[in-house]
């Protein structure tokens, strides 16, 4: 998922040189990324009470007899591994990848679920977006510039990720060729 968003980055990088992150002026594209969310917080509590009841389930012919003490840890475990299954994807899902873009820079911040920040910078006007059809992942989304290559919107799915390279490469053309009116 691709919008627009407007996002508080924080306390600079350092005193020592202006904070290309913290700028004050409107960027021409701003885009923040996450990855898609499809269970909700009362779908979730739906999940596990119907993954409750069916590893239960089989416990209820076995009432009273060893075979359901023997059976019942393993329901259990089963039933606490899939509950932090499901909280470690909510985790994943707080990563964010935020691209701003000005007529003489574009910024990317990813923001990892654990809090690490990784930012990357280059001028717009040599910066080259690249969309890979046969990589390890289908339509492989990078953008080269500033002596690296940067991986951008991985979670995305291939038409999410086909419709941000558009975005961007329609917004760097805009930039590296202004009309004349």
């Amino acid at each position: 998922m691709a919008e627009s968003h407007n996002i508080d980055t924080g306390a600079g990088a350092g005193a020592s040189a202006p904070d290309s992150f913290a700028r004050g002026d409107a960027p021409l594209l701003e885009l923040t990324i996450w990855p898609h969310r499809s269970l909700t917080p009362r779908g979730f509590q739906w999940t596990i009470i119907l993954v409750a009841l069916g590893l239960g389930l089989p416990l209820v012919g076995l009432i009273g007899t060893m075979a359901a003490w023997g059976l019942l840890p393993f329901l259990i475990a089963a039933l606490i591994g899939f509950y932090a299954a499901i909280q470690r994807s909510y985790a994943d899902g707080r990563l964010t990848e935020r691209l701003r873009l000005w007529p003489d820079l574009i910024t990317v911040e990813r923001r990892e679920p654990r809090g690490t920040v990784r930012r990357w910078e280059a001028n717009p006007f040599w910066v080259q977006p690249k969309l890979i059809e046969n990589a390890k992942v289908e339509k492989y989304l990078t953008l080269k510039g500033n002596g690296r290559e940067i991986e951008l919107g991985a979670f995305l799915s291939p038409s999410e990720r086909e419709s941000l390279h558009a975005d961007i490469s329609a917004a760097l053309g805009r930039i590296r060729s202004p009309d004349p009116a």
